[in-house]
């Protein structure tokens, strides 16, 4: 299994990039939201969900293990694979798409490609619970592609390396001051 990759980016595709890891060049499909913060010749590291099926190995990449764990919840749900998994994620950061789901938004998580009304309720039914608790309630607006990326919350990604739930992360730094240091957050979660 690929866990990460690290390498620089050649080429950028539609919805892939390749990477060159040490002469060995990997295509690497990403969320649309990632794809523009990106650029030709960037060093970058991909944490990486390897998809084997009958006819195919497909490469999948996100730029935390924050997308990488949501996108596995994704693929968890019955009629969802991977490309609908990163066409969800491409509507936002990974915080927009757990929002969503959290606060039952079936209209943001259907306006993925390939994702009608019966899959984002069923998307929403099966993880509402494993996502853990909104940070903003009310709908989630679809947002354009910035060039900018987000940022992301290294305190939570921190929380999921060392093997916590997305959801008991979630809910032990919702507790926690944001305008402290990332250890600071990490350590009085973890005290939670």
């Amino acid at each position: 299994m690929i866990a990460h990759l690290v390498g620089k980016i050649t080429e950028k595709l539609d919805n892939s990039v390749i990477i060159d890891v040490q002469g060995v060049g990997y295509e690497v499909t990403i969320p649309a939201s990632e794809i523009g913060s990106i650029n030709l010749e960037d060093q970058i590291k991909f944490y990486t969900y390897h998809a084997i099926r009958e006819n195919s190995e497909e490469l999948y990449g996100f730029s935390s293990l924050t997308a990488k764990r949501l996108f596995e919840m994704l693929i968890s749900v019955n009629g969802v694979g991977p490309k609908a998994a990163v066409s969800i994620l491409s509507l936002g950061s990974p915080e927009d798409v757990r929002n969503a789901i959290a606060n039952a938004d079936t209209k943001f998580i259907a306006k993925a490609s390939g994702i009608g009304k019966k899959s984002a309720e069923r998307v929403i039914v099966d993880l509402r619970d494993r996502v853990g608790a909104p940070s903003r309630i009310g709908a989630t607006e679809a947002k354009t592609i910035q060039a900018e990326p987000l940022p992301e919350d290294e305190a939570l990604d921190a929380l999921i390396a060392l093997g916590f739930p997305l959801k008991e992360a979630t809910a032990a730094l919702a507790e926690v001051d944001h305008n402290l240091s990332i250890e600071d957050r990490i350590r009085l979660a973890l005290k939670k």
